[in-house]
């Protein structure tokens, strides 16, 4: 062995070449390791995390060597050895990914131990592995059967059995003794007995874990292991060469799930996974409510409960397909056990199904026939007989993965590669909704089973591209499979095909308005006279056109999808469209002929039909049309019959509701009961009536007079060349008035939304107690019911007791106690985490000892100052009566409670300390005459009030003593000195006659001796200042005496005072009352995890930015009181941390302080600790104790007893895990950012032990001799110093690939979770303890029964922003994001019942959701926001939602003006996806009306009003450009009707750019207000204005305008990351001009240039105040989108930075692109991206970019009829000129362009001369043109005001034209234009910029106005901007110093600037 070691050669034959190798060990090792040690030595162990993908098996080879090295190094060496050979045997030719480096490596490390290591046991190797066996298994396994736990013993036995494998290829088999074989056999037949686990060790030997002794575990383990009657499981004749292993697999199985695996061919890892499931699902629901005694087994009911929630959507789905359930249960089988098969087999297909998961229904297809095989087995030949028609084995473990999964898995594989990564059109390719949808009609049925391959759900016509040098992702083309049921068609149409009822009701009442205020009188009544009624009633002609486009739109846009549709839904199309149709031609022409005098078209029509046709015909056609309208009026108020008739599978109603509704699989009964139907209604009506009021008064009726006039007034002084001089009516004016506002009439709902939404939202949060404690007074005054309050809202009744009705004042000493355990927790966690100090906490507690005084003790926050004033108050007393001043003292409530607790403690801890019997009977004679002198009424004559001052100082003094340090030499003779004092002071100054008291003693001692006084208290027991309780009690009391009124601010932290209070508040709204916590619902959380931040390194904290700040620095200013806190614990002696310690306590700190992994883990495992609190109140319930957290520490059984068993309880109700998509890349990568991930991750499950990790785990396999990629599903635990695999579960593929990442991640990670209910939380989230505390009480919510027979399927929850402290944008984005979380999801939820899932932190009822796809959707690009479309998928399904705001939980946002911007962006996007998607449509169809007008205005309905809101403003201005050029509003207003009139000036002013702005900040108001006082909102309100926060929200408002509208056009959407950082930073100009160029700086000149225009040439007869007052807001739209992202970007004024800025613009702007060139170093590479868009869209999406480009042109045609060279021509010539000018321009500038190419280097001279000829040319035509043709300066700039706008006109046609451009040969022509046009807009934007930077005080100005907040909470900004911090002290000597000493170097000539670092 050791000569093939020695002289061992590399694979490729070669020796190996020393030392390149030692550089690459080294190198290797420093990547990174598992170890949470880091040595500082090179040589180190090897790294068994760095194994590559393909030698996975040898991976715990390595591990056990790793831990046996130190015991037996020569051991450990063999097994690396063995490692190596396996590895070589493995891959011969090392060519997998990093084995070649890897196996060089080892080997590398070989040699080295070969020649240092030595043998310990024998003198040979095989002789030494043997010994060291057999010594192991000795030492561990056998002395260890029955001690160690299951996970210690699993440990070993995995150790054990690698063992054996090496020294089997060690020493040969003759050679092996007796002794090694014997133990060999025990260890492989216990070995899967000790596996490791995830929370049961279920087959685990010796030591029981206490979760496996709980009665409902034991209960449901038996119930899951009944196999009685059971077939073992027969293989078919194909598996007779199956070897030994699998035949065992055959013969045995343990427990259902294992049959069920036998059978079908389930994967080990699944089994087991959905066997510990199933277990603690039936251990949950089985103990609830239930007697512990007597308990074996599980009850029927839970089966059958369970049963009904897995099975409910099969049922559902077989009954809507028509089919029987394979759910049967034959007559006299056991019901239980065949109930548990179901349930079992259908976990175990979901288990394994991957992204199948997503498809629901195909799931039900799957189980419908698996079940009926089972059942087929089981009961199909009672008598077995050779033959059976079931074949009843599969052949192996991954039988159904392949045949099944596998197969649909590559289905949506081919799909999704035709999204073409999100560029191709959805009605392209089939995402998960159609092929799931699939399964809906029963057609499904053809695919058979077993499945059959060649059915038409298997056959894809696009098969992978064969051709070698053609990318993998790249598909051929061929037919498609035809969408199902619907077709995703990118239009805009999708909003009115949607919610086409809300449309019809706003055109019509628009209508029925007009036509009212045209009557003269303009009174709302006059529609009660009879012209106009019959008038009004011409809605119904509308109404029918408006129903005809609804069908026209139907049927084009679902032509896509009819081949997978039933005959009879294409025949309802076709039906729908020709009955509309008719209506469109019968309403018409009845109506003409009702008309009396008819003209034009209706006399045609009425001359038509002819004389036999009734005038009142068109009643009884309006009747007959409106009646399926009356229909479904009569079903809305009664929906119950509605819900009833659309869940009804029965033909004859199916037929009745075929003309209604399309049925449907989802989206049937959605109707709420009457009392919420009456809610949302009232809702509604009370909206819509004062919107279309506030409309006609406001905005219709006004203009009404105005258009008259127009109407009448015939204009014939054209300034341009009017193409129709003869038209009559003036309908081009009329159509630019009544265009605005016929926009705001159809965006004001939104407004008006928002004001009601305020109202009710306020109302309804002031009825749920909502800010009823807001302040620490308020907690004060009302901190004596909290206790009672607490009891009654949070912890369960005790047996036979009645729940209180009201809380009163009286305070139960048991409440006390329950409650002190929970507060002191909570009290002691915030100063774990650093929001308060020792002495704050101290303040806080609530002490533990409450039973050695008589009243209550309260903590001493709010007892403080109350012992001085009663001093005060005794000392100044004047009047006789010791009533009077008791009556004083007890007049303060809690004055009372601390003088009777100073005076008791007082005496106990005097009257402790003495040992002498004699002067113990001095302090009980004093207490004697004070306590019998108060009860007689005589304390002020037998006491001096005088003296209590003295005695309070020398009181203090004497505490101080106490708690000083006990080395010090004169320690207790201070101690007898102050008590000498105290007593004298007691005896001689406050007591009459105490020297009485001292003369008895004496005399009772027989010691008559006058020095004996001085000898008296000498004798006392020190031995108590070292008991933890009595220390507590002199701390308390010391507070008592010495704290003032600063307690009143306690605590200072600002975060604390919050969670104090909302807890405080929250325990008087109403929740469900909370059940024990073994009657509690089971819950898990989930966490899906990318790349982001976890734990940050001591570089990152420690890395300085341009200006010298630093992370670290930076938070010790945010957080002053924060560091200090973490400044004093740390440097606590009694910590005694170490350096090494200090400095994870100080990443910790920081990372807590970010949105980083770290803090939303400790958040969430705040669960775990709130459970374990709750079982021992539970536990301590029968005799309530009085004392601290845990039980007594004299028992020290009892306490490890009670804590397994906590644990226990905890483990069985609450599970973590967190999906860390790429952990297992991250553990192989080489990048130390990627490393550090991984080694944090580690570290987090090594802190929390119940932490559970998920990750996808991509491996190399050989399969068929070919090497490929396969990927698993596996979850780890911490487990010593290493993680430890518990499942693996094979994927049919990469999961990621299918949808969208985040959904995808979530979905591979559900099946590790547990419980009933599973908690979504991102990982930007946090959670607090005393949060977790409540909740058990959330979880009840789902109970059934409290809200009739309907349970809510998701919770939603209400969030805090912890973020809105860096600044003014984050406060803003805080305030905006906090009032959506909480008024607005209030109002969602309750009256109107359309909240959905927003993302996180929403509890989820789980079962509900697993059975019907999932928490998320996740198509590609569809699904954008999968968050939302959980919501809409639970809805449809029959699921409601609800909101809770009595808790909350903590979530971070983006702080810098570009991350709001990318966050908006992508929601933005999202929002324009859901437009298009079948579930918007589903929903905006199936709602009633109102949830439907709900539902529209709280999601995509937002977004198309802020469009609108944008839309109106080009419309108005346009409409002003048109009458301004062509001379219309000159006419119109120098007329003198018009002008006596000023409606029309009111008309052009009804803007709504600041309604939008209005919208935005009134929800906020009403919050704050709510929370923190209206004087309180009233103030931050006036705040955010001066820190121009309208500026910041019209400046988003683009950026949703920009980003919904192109979605919805032209597609584009993407995820964008948006960055979690701490802090802002100083953007680029080119940055910024990158990001915002097309959103809002185009169209912000573009305005710019309507609003000079409209100035310019209507200046002559309009005054400059109507002017200002028409476009004020447009101006400060314009000025918000062109300036806001550099008045919000830090050190945006500032020179320097303007010229760096400018520099670089200039060399982004003049950087050729390229292949390989980014778009950040090239404007060419950011042009080309910024039209990605127009590449991929349709023909429509191009027309209409045309069409809207058309635009730009009417600028050049009316500017050139005004210029004075044109001399009031208006023949058409005059702009035919104009465009021969514009052409020859650009024509001459290609020749330049062309000669510079060509002539510039071999003609230089030649190329000179033509530009001087140019140039004299130019010249001379302008000089003729000045002097001969009357050409003006004002011409000049007018031309340009001109022919810009058409030059960019040519740009946008070129771009949407881009292929014909190219084939033309002009594409480099456009090119350079738009080169030209972004210099302009540059230099237009950077001049204003660059002028305020020449001002200091405008830099200083915008930094207070950033980071004002930031000031209000002590963040030292201009100590920042002045200098940096002192460079001389390390970052590492930090941790030993206060607060004080991170000062700031003072210097006048640093920096006067500022940005902040991230």
């Amino acid at each position: 062995m050791a000569s093939t070691s020695s002289g061992g050669r590399g694979e490729d034959g070669r020796p190996p070449q020393m030392q390149p190798v030692r550089s690459m060990s080294r190198k290797m090792t420093r990547a990174g390791t598992m170890m949470i040690e880091h040595p500082n030595e090179d040589e180190r162990p090897i790294d068994s995390e760095l194994v590559p993908s393909s030698l996975a098996s040898i991976a715990p080879i390595l591990r056990v060597a790793n831990d046996i090295d130190q015991d037996n190094a020569r051991v450990a060496y063999l097994c690396r050895f063995h490692a190596f050979e396996k590895a070589h045997r493995m891959d011969p030719t090392s060519s997998g990914r990093g084995v070649r480096q890897f196996k060089t490596y080892l080997l590398h490390k070989l040699e080295e131990e070969e020649e240092i290591t030595e043998h310990m046991l024998a003198k040979s190797d095989p002789r030494e592995i043997q010994l060291y066996y057999q010594t192991f298994y000795e030492n561990n396994i056998q002395d260890g059967e029955g001690k160690k736990t299951p996970e210690e013993m699993a440990k070993l036995y995995q150790i054990a059995t690698v063992l054996y494998d090496v020294l089997k290829t060690v020493v040969p088999q003759a050679r092996i003794d007796d002794k090694t074989l014997r133990y060999a056999k025990e260890v492989e037949r216990k070995k899967e007995q000790y596996e490791h686990y995830n929370i049961l060790p279920l087959y685990a030997l010796g030591a029981k874990t206490a979760v496996m002794e709980l009665p409902e575990i034991k209960a449901a383990i038996l119930a899951v292991c009944n196999v009685d009657n059971l077939p073992r499981p027969r293989f078919h004749s194909a598996s007779a060469n199956l070897d030994e292993v699998d035949r065992e697999r055959g013969r045995s199985f343990n427990d259902i799930l294992e049959w069920l695996a036998l059978v079908f061919g389930f994967q080990r890892g699944n089994v087991a996974n959905q066997r510990e499931h199933l277990i603690l699902l039936l251990a949950n629901i089985d103990v609830r409510k239930r007697d512990l005694e007597n308990y074996v087994e599980i009850k029927p009911s839970t089966v059958r409960k369970l049963m009904e929630k897995y099975f409910k959507n099969y049922n559902s789905w077989c009954k809507y397909l028509r089919c029987d359930s394979y759910l049967r249960f034959p007559a006299g089988c056991d019901k239980q056990q065949l109930s548990l098969l179901y349930i079992g087999l259908y976990l175990l297909i979901w288990g394994e199904a991957s992204n199948v998961r997503f498809m629901p229904e195909c799931l039900c297809y799957i189980f419908h026939n698996m079940a009926n095989e089972v059942h087929g087995i089981l009961f199909g030949n009672v008598y077995p007989v050779t033959g059976d028609t079931y074949e009843a084995g599969a052949p192996d473990e991954e039988a159904f993965l392949r045949n099944v999964i596998t197969p649909i898995y590559q289905v949506l594989r081919k799909e999704v590669r035709r999204n073409k990564n999100g560029k191709a059109s959805h009605s392209k390719w089939r995402n998960y909704d159609d092929l799931n949808e699939y399964f809906w009609d029963k057609r499904c049925f053809r695919l058979k089973w077993p499945m059959n391959f060649k059915a038409d759900f298997f056959i894809h016509t696009d098969e992978i591209s064969q051709v070698p040098n053609q990318r993998h992702d790249q598909v051929s083309h061929g037919k498609r499979k035809p969408k199902t049921n619907f077709v995703e068609a990118r239009t805009f149409w999708n909003l009115y095909r949607s919610f086409d009822r809300m449309w019809m009701f706003l055109v019509l009442s628009l209508q029925t308005m007009i036509i009212v205020a045209w009557h003269p009188s303009g009174s709302i009544l006059a529609i009660f006279t009879e012209d106009v009624f019959r008038n009004v009633l011409t809605i119904f002609i509308t109404s029918a056109f408006l129903n005809l486009l609804q069908a026209t739109l139907d049927l084009v846009l679902s032509f896509g999808a009819w081949k997978s549709l039933k005959f009879s839904q294409i025949m309802r199309y076709i039906t729908k469209f020709l009955m509309a149709a008719m209506w469109a031609i019968m309403l018409p022409i009845t109506y003409s002929k009702s008309v009396q005098n008819p003209t034009g078209l209706i006399k045609f029509f009425s001359s038509w039909v002819g004389s036999w046709l009734h005038r009142s015909l068109y009643d009884y056609a309006i009747a007959l049309y409106v009646l399926p309208n009356i229909l479904a009026a009569v079903f809305f108020l009664l929906p119950p019959l509605r819900r009833i008739m659309e869940r009804s599978n029965m033909r004859i109603v199916t037929l009745i509701m075929w003309w209604a509704q399309p049925k449907l699989y989802i989206g049937r009964g959605m109707h709420e009961e009457m009392f919420a139907l009456f809610k949302y209604t009232f809702f509604w009506v009370m909206l819509l009536l004062s919107k279309l009021a506030f409309s006609y008064y406001v905005e219709i009726l006004p203009l009404v007079n105005p258009t008259k006039l127009i109407w009448d007034m015939h204009v014939v002084n054209y300034e341009w060349h009017e193409f129709f001089p003869n038209a009559t009516h003036n309908i081009g004016v009329i159509i630019a008035i009544w265009g605005p506002i016929v926009l705001v009439y159809f965006m004001d709902t939104q407004i008006w939304y928002a004001i009601f939404s305020t109202l009710f939202g306020g109302i309804y949060g002031a009825f749920s107690h909502l800010g009823e404690i807001r302040t620490l007074g308020m907690l004060r005054s009302r901190f004596k019911v909290v206790p009672s309050a607490f009891c009654s809202k949070l912890t369960p009744l005790p047996l036979g007791h009645a729940k209180r009705k009201h809380l009163d004042e009286t305070v139960d000493e048991k409440d006390i106690a329950r409650f002190s355990q929970m507060w002191n927790k909570f009290i002691h966690t915030m100063r774990d985490e650093d929001l308060i100090s020792d002495r704050e906490r101290d303040l806080l507690l609530v002490p533990s000892s409450s039973g050695d005084v008589t009243v209550v003790q309260w903590p001493p926050f709010l007892l403080a100052s109350k012992i001085p004033i009663a001093l005060d108050m005794a000392k100044d007393f004047k009047g006789k009566e010791d009533v009077d001043l008791f009556k004083k003292i007890k007049s303060e409530y809690y004055m009372h409670y601390a003088v009777v607790e100073a005076y008791e403690t007082v005496r106990d801890i005097i009257y402790g300390l003495l040992q002498d019997e004699s002067d113990k009977r001095i302090v009980r004679e004093i207490c004697y005459e004070v306590d019998i002198s108060i009860q007689q009424h005589r304390f002020l004559s037998e006491f001096r009030m005088t003296g209590m001052p003295l005695l309070s100082d020398k009181l203090e003094k004497f505490l101080k003593i106490l708690l000083s340090d006990y080395e010090e030499d004169d320690y207790k003779s201070q101690i007898i000195n102050v008590l000498q004092d105290i007593i004298e002071i007691i005896t001689q100054d406050v007591m009459v006659n105490g020297h009485e008291i001292l003369e008895r003693a004496h005399l009772q001692s027989g010691d008559i001796e006058s020095d004996k006084k001085e000898q008296r208290f000498e004798k006392i027991d020190l031995s108590l200042t070292q008991n933890i309780s009595w220390r507590e009690k002199v701390v308390r009391l010391l507070l008592l005496l010495t704290v003032k009124e600063s307690a009143i601010n306690i605590p200072q932290s600002l975060e604390a005072r919050r969670r104090m209070t909302f807890f405080a508040n929250s325990l008087f709204m109403n929740m469900p009352d909370a059940p024990r916590v073994r009657d509690m619902l089971s819950f898990s959380v989930l966490t899906p995890y990318y790349k982001e931040d976890v734990l940050y390194s001591e570089e990152e904290l420690n890395k300085e930015n341009e200006d010298g700040i630093t992370i670290l620095f930076y938070l010790q200013r945010i957080y002053p009181e924060e560091w200090s806190n973490y400044c004093e614990r740390v440097n606590d002696l009694k910590r005694n941390l170490s350096e090494k310690d200090k400095a994870e306590q100080l990443r910790q700190w920081v990372s807590y302080r970010g949105q980083t992994l770290s803090r939303t883990v400790r958040g969430m495992m705040y669960y775990r600790v709130a459970l374990e609190l709750q079982c021992f109140q539970e536990y301590t319930e029968e005799n309530a104790t009085n004392g601290g957290y845990l039980p007594s520490e004299s028992n020290e059984d009892d306490r490890k007893a009670f804590s397994d068993r906590a644990r226990a309880l905890a483990d069985l109700k609450f599970t973590y895990v967190v999906s860390c998509q790429v952990y297992g890349n991250q553990k192989k990568s080489s990048e130390s950012r990627d490393r550090s991930c991984y080694n944090n991750i580690l570290q987090l499950m090594l802190k929390y032990p119940s932490l559970r990790v998920a990750y996808i785990d991509e491996r190399e396999e050989t399969v068929n001799g070919k090497s490929q990629k396969v990927f698993y599903s596996v979850l780890l635990k911490g487990c010593d110093k290493l993680d430890e695999e518990i499942y693996r579960i094979k994927l049919p593929g990469p999961p990621t690939e299918i949808g969208e990442g985040k959904p995808e991640n979530q979905n591979h990670a559900i099946i590790f979770t547990r419980g009933e209910a599973l908690q979504t939380i991102d990982m930007n989230q946090d959670n607090y303890f005393e949060e977790c505390f409540k909740m058990r009480n959330v979880l009840q919510e789902f109970d059934e029964g409290r809200r009739g027979k309907r349970n809510p399927t998701i919770l939603g929850l209400r969030e805090h922003i912890f973020t809105g402290s860096v600044s003014s944008l984050a406060w803003f984005m805080s305030n905006q994001e906090t009032s959506f979380v909480t008024i607005g999801q209030r109002v969602l939820a309750n009256p109107l019942r359309v909240r959905f899932h927003y993302g996180h932190p929403d509890i989820f009822d789980r079962i509900f959701h697993i059975t019907r796809g999932g928490i998320s959707k996740a198509s590609k690009i569809i699904n954008l926001s999968e968050d939302i479309f959980a919501g809409y998928n639970s809805t449809l399904r029959g699921g409601y939602v609800t909101h809770h705001e009595y808790i909350q939980a903590g979530k971070g946002r983006d702080v810098g003006m570009n991350q709001i911007s990318f966050f908006e962006a992508k929601v933005a996007n999202g929002n324009g996806e859901q437009t298009l998607s079948r579930d918007v449509y589903r929903l905006g169809r199936r709602f009633d009306f109102y949830r439907m007008l709900s539902f529209y205005f709280t999601t995509v309905g937002f977004y198309f009003s802020s469009m609108i809101t944008v839309l109106t403003v080009y419309v108005f201005l346009y409409g002003r450009l048109y009458l301004v050029l062509s001379g219309l509003e000159k006419n119109i207003l120098q007329s003198a009707s018009v002008h006596e009139s000023n409606a029309l000036e009111q008309a052009l002013a009804a803007q709504s750019v600041f309604q939008l702005g209005f919208l935005m900040v009134l929800p906020m108001v009403m919050e704050i207000g709510l929370e923190k006082g209206f004087r309180t909102a009233l103030g931050d309100f006036i705040i955010m204005q001066l820190q121009l926060a309208s500026v910041f929200f019209t400046f988003q408002l683009g950026t949703k305008a920009h980003y919904f509208g192109r979605t919805i056009l032209h597609g584009g959407s993407k995820y964008r990351a948006t960055g979690r950082g701490f802090v802002v930073f100083h953007a680029k100009f080119a940055e910024n001009y990158r990001l915002y160029s097309r959103s809002h700086f185009v169209k912000g000149l573009e305005l710019v240039i309507l609003l000079v225009v409209y100035q310019v040439y209507g200046t002559s007869y309009r005054s400059s105040s109507t002017y200002m007052y028409i476009t004020f807001s447009m101006w400060f739209l314009v000025t918000s989108w062109l300036f806001a992202p550099f008045i919000f970007n830090p050190s945006g004024f500032e020179w320097q930075k303007t010229v760096d800025d400018w520099t670089d613009w200039k060399r982004w702007m003049g950087n050729r692109g390229g292949i390989g060139i980014v778009l950040d170093k090239s404007w060419e590479s950011w042009w080309d991206i910024e039209q990605e868009h127009l590449k991929h869209t349709n023909l429509r999406g191009r027309v209409l970019e045309i069409l809207l480009a058309l635009r730009f042109l009417l600028y050049q045609y009316g500017i050139v009829y005004h210029l004075n060279i044109a001399r009031r021509h208006t023949t058409f010539l005059v702009y035919g000129l104009s465009w021969a000018i514009l052409l020859s321009v650009l024509l001459v500038l290609k020749m330049v362009s062309m000669g510079r190419r060509k002539f510039g280097t071999d003609f230089q001279v030649m190329f000179r001369i033509l530009k001087a000829l140019l140039f004299l040319g130019f010249l001379s035509v302008m000089t003729v043109l000045f002097v001969v043709c009357g050409l003006t300066i004002s011409d000049l700039f007018a031309s340009i005001l001109a022919f810009l706008p058409t030059g960019w006109a040519i740009l946008l046609i070129g771009q949407a034209l881009r292929s014909v451009f190219k084939g033309l040969g002009f594409w480099d022509s456009v090119k350079e234009l738009g080169r030209a046009y972004e210099y302009i807009m540059g230099l237009v934007i950077f001049t204003p910029i660059a002028v305020l930077s020449w001002f200091p005080f405008v830099s200083e100005f915008q930094t207070r106005l950033l980071f004002n907040q930031a000031f209000s909470r002590g963040l030292q900004i201009s100590m920042i901007l002045a200098g940096k911090k002192d460079k001389e002290t390390p970052s590492t000597k930090y941790l030993g110093h206060t607060e004080e000493s991170f000062g700031l170097e003072h210097d006048t000539n640093t920096f006067n600037h500022y940005y902040l670092w991230t």
